[in-house]
């Protein structure tokens, strides 16, 4: 979920358009919440059709460590991380500036101390993932999108596994398979786990005993 609007890109780290930020109503891990949204930023009118198949579809995340949303937006991965294992340390990565103010701000009015919203440099080289849940933002580009995914998914834990949502007509079936290619089989199992309203929720899991 990186920014977007009609004159910011995914990749905007500051977007140019007015913050006109709103409150929306929106239905979290089982909860009915109150969160902000606002302009230059993924979806702000509402919780988009593949973030919502992705947190409908996905098994229920560990309970404790370090679990990513790559690409948070406004929050509402993060959010329902946050709100389904309060033991777990939350890292909500983006791009956009004020994505990561928004999901910042949600987390704390909604009482998440363990959601924490940084740019991809802000979190420590050594941390490894237990979980890893995306939207990806998939029109920043194929080599950019690549680069993103050999950056993060290596950095799943042993017997971790990251989630990723993908609209079908915009390619979810060659990532999988590409990303089958570039991930060592040895090391990582690669398959679909669902497909649902057009889109594909693609699963990418470390061997708990891989390299």
């Amino acid at each position: 979920m990186w920014a977007v609007s009609a004159h910011d890109h995914y990749f905007t780290a500051r977007p140019a358009s007015a913050s006109e930020q709103r409150p929306l109503r929106v239905r979290l891990a089982g909860r009915d919440v109150t969160v902000h949204v606002a302009s230059g930023v993924f979806s702000p009118e509402r919780l988009d059709k593949g973030t919502a198949v992705l947190l409908a579809e996905v098994p229920e995340p560990p309970a404790r460590g370090d679990l990513l949303d790559l690409g948070c937006g406004w929050g509402p991965v993060a959010l329902t991380l946050g709100m389904l294992s309060p033991a777990a340390t939350v890292w909500a990565v983006d791009v956009n500036e004020r994505a990561l103010g928004l999901v910042a701000a949600n987390a704390g009015a909604l009482g998440l101390d363990n959601v924490r919203a940084t740019q991809p440099d802000g979190i420590p080289q050594e941390v490894r993932f237990a979980a890893i849940w995306s939207n990806p933002p998939i029109r920043v580009g194929k080599a950019a999108l690549h680069e993103l995914l050999l950056t993060w998914l290596p950095r799943l834990a042993p017997g971790g596994a990251a989630h990723l949502v993908v609209q079908k007509n915009l390619g979810a079936d060659s990532l999988q398979r590409w990303l089958g290619e570039q991930l060592p089989e040895d090391t990582y199992a690669v398959g679909r786990l669902t497909s649902e309203r057009g889109f594909r929720v693609l699963s990418v899991a470390r061997r708990a005993t891989g390299a």
